[in-house]
């Protein structure tokens, strides 16, 4: 190309407003590129919202199921969740809130502090043991959780954790089978008092306490965050189970009519 054809070009380009050396055409163009780039980043985060959704709540529904030990996958853990669970909420002076569905319940899981300022959420198995979700924190972020207790709401028959970014071999032992294990048959209440179960340090709970488990090694801070986590979520539905206990007692006049009849 000739010099003079070159320079053409060049005064061909300033007069169209297309100098590509030129900072304006530098700055228009990078403008323009940032604008379609962030639109391409906006609809597929849009379009993959509702699978990402979908996935969330696949994984909650089985952590749900794992706590009664029923394993699921993600083909099969909506028909598994339907077949099992059933939901309600109650509220902080233990009445049932009648206004709030099933569905709603399971749907609160996904931000649970926020619907722990209304209500607190209750699963139920078809054989009767309670499930209830349990938040806190741990060493380096949230950490989380279901616990199931029996139908009296006194024994722990199976937990399951999880965390958002322990330690690797020490705080993120709480997700290991070892950990969890201790916690079957624990008690949360001593002699109608509500006590949650301890995390003890150094092997501190030791052969035939009901009321405590083995922190884990090396997770001094995670182990804390779960003995709080528990203390604070589970000690939420206390004004809930002492009115099941409460209902459970026979009352006064039943007592005396029973008396009257032992006496005859």
């Amino acid at each position: 190309m000739g010099k003079k054809q070159l320079e053409n070009e060049v005064r061909s380009e300033k007069k169209s407003g297309f100098d590509k050396n030129s900072n304006t055409y530098i700055i228009t163009y990078s403008v323009i590129m940032v604008v379609i780039v962030a639109a391409v980043l906006a609809f597929a985060a849009l379009s993959l919202q509702p699978k990402q959704e979908a996935n969330t709540m696949n994984e909650k529904k089985m952590a749900i199921l794992a706590s009664i030990g029923i394993e699921s996958t993600a083909e099969n853990v909506d028909a598994q969740y339907a077949e099992n669970i059933t939901a309600y909420a109650v509220d902080a002076r233990g009445d049932v809130v009648e206004s709030i569905s099933a569905d709603e319940v399971l749907d609160g899981l996904k931000d649970l502090r926020a619907f722990r300022e209304k209500a607190f959420p209750v699963f139920v198995s078809k054989d009767g043991r309670n499930i209830v979700p349990v938040i806190g924190k741990g060493l380096w972020g949230d950490i989380w959780g279901y616990v199931a207790l029996d139908g009296r709401w006194e024994k722990v028959k199976g937990v399951v954790f999880d965390h958002k970014g322990e330690t690797p071999g020490l705080g993120a032992e709480i997700t290991s089978a070892k950990f969890r294990s201790q916690f079957e048959d624990k008690r949360i209440f001593d002699n109608g008092q509500f006590v949650s179960v301890a995390v003890l340090k150094g092997a501190g709970a030791s052969a035939g306490n009901d009321y405590a488990v083995d922190a884990v090694s090396g997770g001094t801070i995670t182990s804390r965050g779960v003995q709080a986590m528990l203390r604070d979520c589970l000690g939420s539905y206390v004004p809930y189970i002492e009115k099941q206990f409460a209902a459970q007692l026979p009352s006064v006049e039943n007592n005396q009519e029973l008396n009257e009849e032992s006496n005859e």
